[in-house]
C-alpha cells in the first residue's frame, strides 16, 4: 500500500527553525515530483514548495529566502528546511507526491503535520 510518512512538525518561536521530512513508501513505481502544501484555519490549501525528480524547484513567494526544499531520489524522501519562521507560517503542512502507484498516475497526500509558530 502506497503511503506518505511525515515528521518534523512542532511548536517553535518566531525566528526559529524546523525541518520537515516525508518518505514515500509502498507501491510508488514512479515519482515525478514531491513537495509541501499547507493549510491554515479558514484558508485554502496552498503550495509551499515542490521539487521535481530532475531537480527544478518551485516556491511560494511568502517563503522564498527562508525555506529550502530538497530530496533524496534513491530513498524517495523530501525535506523542507524552514528558517526564520513567522507566526503566519502556522498551518498544517501536507506532503504531496505526483506519481504512479498500481498503474495509476495522480496526486497523493500525507495526513499532515502541525507547525505552530508562537512566542
Amino acid at each position: 500500500q502506497a503511503q506518505l510518512v511525515e515528521s518534523g512538525g512542532g511548536l517553535v518561536q518566531p525566528g526559529g527553525s524546523l525541518r520537515l521530512s516525508c518518505s514515500a513508501s509502498g507501491s510508488f513505481y514512479m515519482i515525478n515530483a514531491m513537495g509541501w502544501y499547507r493549510q491554515a484555519p479558514g484558508k485554502e490549501r496552498e503550495l509551499v514548495a515542490e521539487i521535481t525528480s530532475s531537480g527544478p524547484t518551485n516556491y511560494a513567494d511568502s517563503v522564498k529566502g527562508r525555506f529550502t526544499i530538497s530530496r533524496d531520489n534513491t530513498k524517495d524522501t523530501v525535506y523542507l528546511q524552514m528558517n526564520n519562521l513567522k507566526p503566519e507560517d502556522t498551518a498544517v503542512y501536507y506532503c504531496s507526491v505526483d506519481g504512479t502507484t498500481r498503474g495509476m498516475t495522480g496526486r497523493y497526500w500525507g495526513q499532515g503535520t502541525q507547525v505552530t509558530v508562537s512566542s
